[in-house]
């Protein structure tokens, strides 16, 4: 494999330093000027570039850290996306019982436009301090409709839904081609949608809000494709699925089985990044409807819970999936990012860094390389 998905390779976001985390308070109370703030973002973005490197990885990410969230600063960044709060009938859940709730919500209240490059100095910044190859993740933009469908988009702006996914398409579009002409060889879309789908509760709740749950895996497959559908030969995308990744906690369970068919067969990537890091996930069974020539992640390491998982019980899986699909088409990482949130995940940096190293010694032992 010369290019990603590596053999051993990671989802993205990783725990903000407690340094980032105070500068970029001090920022928001006005302490601190923006430029001091970025300072600092670059100064930390350095050192996690080496924790990656240091840990055998090919693939490196800027952790993220110059974003509160894995999705609002993205979206928010084109014309007529906002983030607002509203309350929401799922909730996140944790280990021990504990629920959560998340306020979080975007809408779309104009036409949907790209006035500026949304985070191509993000990435121009990461290829400038790396070797490896620099991962730029994005999220998919089928989250504007799944939590609230229709409603999330304003009618006066958008009385045709086909517009909007026009639009929606065109500005992805824009923002690939910039980053594939800075370098950017390798895109990852994080997509909550599918996993959720596979839930029974959240189907409910997208039922209530007027939307059918069936008919979605088909349709955001497709929205999927056209976000990429300009990319250059030489850019791998891949997509990823959550299940839910805040404070350690999860929202969605369920196995890949109601949407396998529609988003194995026919999205148009290279890889997908699946999580199967607890019985959440079901069984690989589903891995059978992925053609040949693309890979598929497994996500065994998990980025929520601290106990490092052990080389044997990650090869007994992976030979677990390899019944139902090729050992050569497999690749391993962990179940999702360590801080899709500022705040992160429960666990430590060390622990952290364990546990990419983990990935990377056992990618080499199974496959002989972690490329």
């Amino acid at each position: 494999m010369s290019k990603g998905p590596f053999r051993a390779d990671h989802v993205g976001s990783l725990l903000r330093p407690a340094a980032l985390k105070e500068a970029r308070a001090k920022a928001a109370s006005g302490a601190i000027t923006r430029q001091a703030l970025r300072d600092i973002e670059d100064a930390c973005i350095r050192d996690v570039v080496s924790l990656q490197e240091s840990a055998g990885l090919q693939a490196v990410t800027d952790g993220e850290f110059r974003r509160a969230m894995w999705h609002t600063d993205f979206l928010t960044g084109f014309d007529g996306i906002v983030s607002t709060h509203s309350q929401y009938a799922v909730k996140f859940h944790g280990k021990n019982g504990e629920t959560a709730e998340t306020s979080s919500m975007l809408v779309v209240n104009d036409k949907v436009r790209r006035s500026k490059p949304v985070m191509l100095d993000h990435f121009s910044y990461l290829k400038s301090v790396t070797s490896k190859t620099a991962k730029f993740c994005m999220p998919s933009a089928t989250y504007l409709h799944l939590r609230g469908g229709r409603k999330l988009v304003d009618e006066a702006a958008y009385p045709d839904m086909a517009e909007f996914w026009n639009d929606i398409a065109t500005v992805y579009q824009q923002e690939i081609d910039d980053l594939a002409k800075a370098g950017c060889s390798y895109v990852q879309l994080d997509d909550v949608s599918f996993a959720y789908l596979c839930d029974e509760g959240i189907c409910q709740q997208i039922a209530n809000d007027g939307e059918d749950p069936k008919r979605l895996p088909q349709l955001y497959t497709q929205i999927v494709n056209r976000l990429t559908a300009k990319r250059p030969p030489n850019m791998t995308v891949t997509i990823h699925t959550c299940r839910g990744n805040h404070d350690s906690m999860w929202m969605a369970s369920g196995g890949y089985d109601a949407v396998a068919e529609a988003f194995f067969t026919e999205a148009d990537v290279d890889g997908f990044f699946l999580e199967y890091d607890t019985d959440r996930a079901g069984g690989f069974e589903p891995l059978r409807f992925v053609p040949k020539h693309k890979k598929v992640v497994l996500g065994l390491v998990s980025s929520k819970e601290a106990a490092l998982e052990t080389k044997d019980a990650l090869k007994r899986r992976i030979e677990e999936a390899a019944k139902h699909i090729s050992i050569d088409q497999l690749c391993l990482s962990p179940q999702c990012g360590f801080a899709s949130t500022a705040p992160g995940n429960r666990i430590t940096e060390d622990v952290e860094r364990r546990k990419l190293q983990l990935i990377v010694e056992t990618a080499q032992e199974v496959w002989g390389t972690s490329v």
